[in-house]
């Protein structure tokens, strides 16, 4: 019922819809990290995730093939580095500016996928924007930040890859479940003193199960449905948002107010995204945001 209801909205709108989710949902994970650690946060996020996921598609793992586990286990393996890096990432740097610094990791997938020179000037755009956020000596965004963000990009590069291998050799979400899963013991020896804060304060979890739904669940389920419904290049550049996308939800939600140098960086990575996107291939595969 909930997907024939989504089929009826357009698709564009199911994905900016995904995109205000994923982001809005990292703004409050930001929020608990005082109680609960960046770590224990992502311990929460993949544990509950994995847990309603599981319970939903209830896939068959037993039957899986050693093709299909590899790629399960690839794909939790980059969600537990992504997630845990890049709220390490937010505990010292604005919302903003951090997926700002990120997005450089798809970014560079999607020109290691062309040969374009015109994707060369799209690329010295994109670095340009991240040297303008490192190279001010006054800047209030520490170094060791934004090497934490951009580290979070790379493996959101080789979660696209590793997404696209579950993709070939699984149905549906099974794979999705089990590698939140996978993720979760992944991250389990860094955030399971922090999340054991949920014993005395069982507010927190009701909290960490929002971060859970708006980041992976929600976001995740709108943008399946998206793709069904328009091209992969269309779904590419509205991805290339994201960056202003978290600005608004680090200023609404965390009262996080970026200058204009920020605001700067924040344009150019976005529009080298947007015109990387508009040179590709109409069968290449887009830029997934699941953080």
């Amino acid at each position: 019922m909930l997907q024939s209801r989504a089929d009826r909205v357009p698709a564009p709108l199911l994905v900016l819809t995904a995109v205000a989710s994923v982001q809005v949902g990292s703004a409050l994970a930001r929020t608990l990290f005082d109680d609960l650690g960046a770590a224990g946060v992502t311990l929460l996020r993949l544990a509950l995730s994995a847990a309603l996921l599981l319970a939903l598609v209830r896939p068959r793992a037993r039957s899986w093939d050693r093709r299909a586990w590899q790629a399960a286990l690839m794909l939790g393996a980059t969600m537990a580095g992504m997630n845990l890096v890049f709220y390490l990432a937010l505990r010292t740097v604005p919302l903003g500016v951090a997926v700002t610094v990120e997005f450089v990791g798809p970014l560079l997938l999607a020109l290691a996928q062309t040969r374009r020179l015109l994707d060369l000037l799209w690329a010295c755009l994109a670095a340009s924007g991240v040297v303008l956020l490192g190279a001010h000596p006054g800047s209030d965004v520490p170094l060791s930040g934004l090497a934490l963000a951009l580290l979070a990009g790379l493996f959101w590069a080789g979660y696209i890859l590793a997404s696209a291998r579950v993709g070939q050799v699984l149905p549906g979400v099974d794979g999705l479940a089990v590698a939140l899963a996978v993720g979760a013991l992944l991250v389990l020896p860094f955030g399971l003193d922090g999340a054991s804060a949920v014993l005395d304060r069982p507010s927190l979890l009701v909290a960490a199960a929002g971060v859970a739904l708006l980041s992976s669940v929600l976001s995740y389920g709108l943008e399946l449905v998206a793709l069904r419904r328009m091209p992969t290049r269309v779904f590419g550049i509205l991805m290339s948002i994201e960056p202003a996308a978290a600005a608004l939800a680090g200023l609404v939600v965390l009262d996080e107010q970026l200058g204009p140098r920020e605001v700067a960086a924040l344009l150019l990575v976005s529009l080298a995204s947007a015109g990387v996107t508009l040179g590709r291939r109409a069968d290449a595969g887009p830029l997934q945001p699941l953080e």
